[in-house]
């Protein structure tokens, strides 16, 4: 018997959604077949069978799982396999109630009915609670339709009774939250500013638009210029672990793309070695997964730098938070009106001082304003 387990898909989430079964339960399938999908914060994932043989559910699709956990057992000959759980919590429309969720139904009084009317594949415990603000029954909204490539239903708003509307963040959002709170709470950040005159690079991008067919902007031009400084700058590119930096063997580089429907920050791996044509089509290959919801982990994971860009003209400066497992996150404003533009550095201070983040910036001023 061989065992399906979630891996660890991401540093930022503890749990995820299996939102779809690929196979039937007790369907045979052959090791590498695609069989499950779970949903993380930011992208849905595929899981293959690990063996040949029958594969037997563990958990309904529409259920929590956490990394580590089993959600099918496969018979592959080996040995029995063991009888696998019907899954539980799930009712009769299919609908997963956690059992905190239903701990809490019982002493508030929810009914199932209000329950089934919020329309979710998955009610946790503070779903519950939203149905009972202070203490008094709350109409269920009717139930949203299911956003394409999301998995779950738009949350809805809530009446909280004093005035004010409860509104459950997406589940995108709720990522960034986590790594926020986390990057503050771990990573004691400081942050350095330079201006830099960017016409002459901007007017070097558009030529090459022409000649590689590909947008090419501030973005691209400074994934590129920051990856070439990784030789001279190792650190920047490093993670800390203690007392020890963890130097990277090459500059993996992400950046953020937000297009309306969340905050992603797709890598862009080995950017030293790639062209600016190949630059900029990982980018537009990114920004068409942003408007799409077709991320996948792996696009989402492994950057040792993180570039933020903001192209609104009005924003003169801006202080990005650094992401955990990095030290060093640029924020890239755009140049207004032909004046030189704020190009901030935000870097944790465990490993880099502000002479080195200074001499870091000085090096891509001189490296951007030279691109002709």
């Amino acid at each position: 018997m061989a065992e399906l387990l979630v891996p660890k898909l991401n540093n930022n989430d503890t749990e995820y959604v299996l939102t779809d079964w690929l196979v039937d339960d007790g369907t045979p399938v052959t090791a590498g077949d695609p069989v499950a999908v779970v949903e993380t914060s930011k992208a849905a994932e595929e899981l293959e069978a690990t063996a040949s043989g029958p594969l037997r559910h563990a958990l309904a699709a529409g259920a929590v799982c956490r990394p580590g956990e089993r959600i099918a057992a496969i018979d592959d000959g080996t040995e029995p396999a063991p009888a696998v759980a019907s899954p539980q919590g799930a009712d009769a429309a299919g609908q997963l109630v956690t059992q905190p969720a239903r701990q809490l139904m019982d002493e508030l009084g929810v009914t199932a009915a209000e329950v089934a009317a919020l329309g979710r594949a998955v009610v946790r415990r503070e779903h519950v609670a939203a149905l009972r603000p202070g203490g008094t029954a709350v109409s269920a909204p009717a139930a949203a339709p299911v956003a394409a490539g999301r998995g779950t239903a738009p949350p809805p708003a809530v009446d909280d009774g004093s005035g004010g509307t409860r509104v459950e963040l997406p589940r995108v959002q709720r990522g960034v939250a986590r790594a926020v709170e986390l990057s503050h709470r771990t990573i004691p950040a400081a942050y350095t500013v330079v201006r830099m005159d960017l016409g002459p690079a901007l007017a070097y991008a558009k030529r090459v638009t022409r000649e590689v067919r590909r947008p090419v902007g501030a973005g691209e031009l400074f994934v590129r210029e920051v990856a070439l400084l990784h030789a001279d700058f190792p650190r920047f590119f490093a993670s800390v672990e203690g007392s020890t930096a963890l130097l990277a063997d090459a500059p993996h580089i992400g950046v953020t793309v937000d297009l309306g429907e969340g905050l992603f920050v797709p890598c862009v791996r080995d950017a030293a070695g790639l062209s600016i044509g190949e630059i900029a089509t990982r980018l537009m290959k990114f920004r068409v997964a942003a408007t799409t919801g077709s991320f996948r982990e792996h696009d989402l994971t492994g950057a040792n730098f993180t570039v933020t860009l903001h192209t609104d003209a009005d924003v003169v400066l801006a202080v990005p938070f650094v992401l955990p497992g990095t030290v060093c996150a640029l924020a890239v404003t755009a140049p207004s009106d032909g004046s030189p533009a704020n190009i901030g550095l935000a870097y944790d201070h465990r490993l880099i001082n502000g002479r080195e983040a200074t001499l870091f910036l000085h090096a891509l001023k001189t490296s951007m304003e030279r691109l002709a």
